[in-house]
C-alpha cells in the first residue's frame, strides 16, 4: 500500500515587545513545554490568518502579521508513543494589538509568558520544538520577507467564501 508523507502544517507568531518575547506554556504529551503562539493551519485560511488566530486563541492577544520570518521543517518523535511527526512551520512577525482580558486560553495552555532572548536560550530543553529558538534567532538577526512570499490561491477558501488578496496578508479585496 502506498503511503504518502503528509507533514503537519503549522503557523507561529514571533512577537517581541520591549526586549521580551510573548510565549505560551502548554501541557503536552511530553510534559509542560514553552512555545510561540502556534498551531495547525485550519482549512480555508492563509498562513498569516492562522498565525493571527492562534495568537488570539493561545495568548489572548490580537496580532497582525507584517512579515514572514521563514518556512521551517522539523521532524519529531514522541518519546511516549514513538509517533514520528514532521512539522512544516510558517513563522511570522508583526504588530501586537490589544490584549483580550478574561478571554479563556485554548485547552492545554497553562499561561502566557514574556521572556527575554537569554531566558529562551536557557530554557531550550523545555521548548516544544527546536523551531522555537531558531525562529527567535532569525527574528533577532533581522530576517524579514514580505507576506507576498506566501502565495495563497483564492481556491483555498472553498466555494462561496469571500476571496482575499493572494499574498496571504488576510486583508479582503
Amino acid at each position: 500500500m502506498d503511503k504518502r508523507w503528509r507533514p503537519s502544517v503549522t503557523v507561529a507568531a514571533v512577537i517581541e515587545r520591549d526586549g521580551r518575547f510573548l510565549m505560551i506554556e502548554e501541557e503536552t504529551t511530553e510534559g509542560l513545554r514553552i512555545n510561540n503562539p502556534a498551531g495547525h493551519l485550519d482549512p480555508g485560511e492563509t498562513p498569516a490568518e492562522g498565525a493571527a488566530r492562534e495568537t488570539l486563541e493561545e495568548a489572548a492577544w490580537h496580532f497582525r502579521p507584517t512579515h514572514l520570518l521563514g518556512v521551517y521543517i522539523s521532524r519529531f518523535q514522541r518519546s511516549t508513543t514513538g509517533e514520528d511527526i514532521t512539522y512544516l512551520r510558517f513563522a511570522f512577525c508583526g504588530e501586537l494589538g490589544d490584549q483580550v482580558p478574561d478571554r479563556p486560553l485554548d485547552v492545554g495552555i497553562v499561561r502566557t509568558l514574556w521572556m527575554t532572548a537569554d531566558e529562551l536560550r536557557a530554557t531550550a530543553d523545555r521548548h516544544r520544538s527546536p523551531l522555537v529558538l531558531r525562529c527567535m534567532e532569525d527574528y533577532l538577526a533581522g530576517v524579514r520577507m514580505p507576506l507576498s512570499a506566501v502565495y495563497c490561491d483564492p481556491g483555498i477558501r472553498g466555494p462561496g467564501q469571500q476571496e482575499h488578496t493572494q499574498n496571504g496578508d488576510g486583508e479582503g479585496t
